[in-house]
């Protein structure tokens, strides 16, 4: 599969996968950014990429940077859409800072990896009862 991508700072690699079974490929920060604790931060990835139809672009923690770097992404992961590849339209990595100290990342560092993800959208039945087993409700599997 061909992705077109753009680097804005050409000194930066362009994103590897670093073993043949990996399912992720690392992003690296454009720019030093300093992260004040307890604090949401966004970390540019110097990646503009046209993500193809039927395609979303996941960003995620790498295993590595919770532990690392005490950041984690606020919302869990970071979903990119295929319309999102305009001219200003860099990825960013949303980071929340869970410690009590101010958190740098380096121009050049890995901090999130990214994963193409195939999807299809659904279309909506609205039904007045679904006739399904009840499981107990939220938290019912932990029993």
């Amino acid at each position: 599969m061909q992705i077109k991508i753009k680097r804005l700072d050409k000194t930066l690699p362009l994103p590897i996968y670093h073993t043949t079974g990996s399912a992720g490929f690392d992003l690296y920060a454009r720019e030093e950014t300093v992260i004040e604790p307890k604090t949401i931060a966004l970390v540019p990835s110097n990646l503009i990429i046209v993500i193809p139809e039927g395609l979303m672009l996941m960003v995620a923690s790498r295993s590595s940077t919770p532990k690392k770097k005490g950041l984690t992404p606020p919302h869990g992961i970071g979903v990119i859409d295929n319309g999102y590849c305009g001219p200003d339209d860099e990825i960013k990595i949303m980071v929340y800072n869970f410690t009590d100290n101010k958190v740098t990342v380096e121009k050049g560092e890995r901090i999130a990896q990214g994963i193409f993800i195939k999807f299809e959208q659904g279309e909506w039945e609205e039904v007045e009862i679904i006739e399904a087993p009840n499981r107990g409700g939220f938290g019912s599997t932990g029993k």
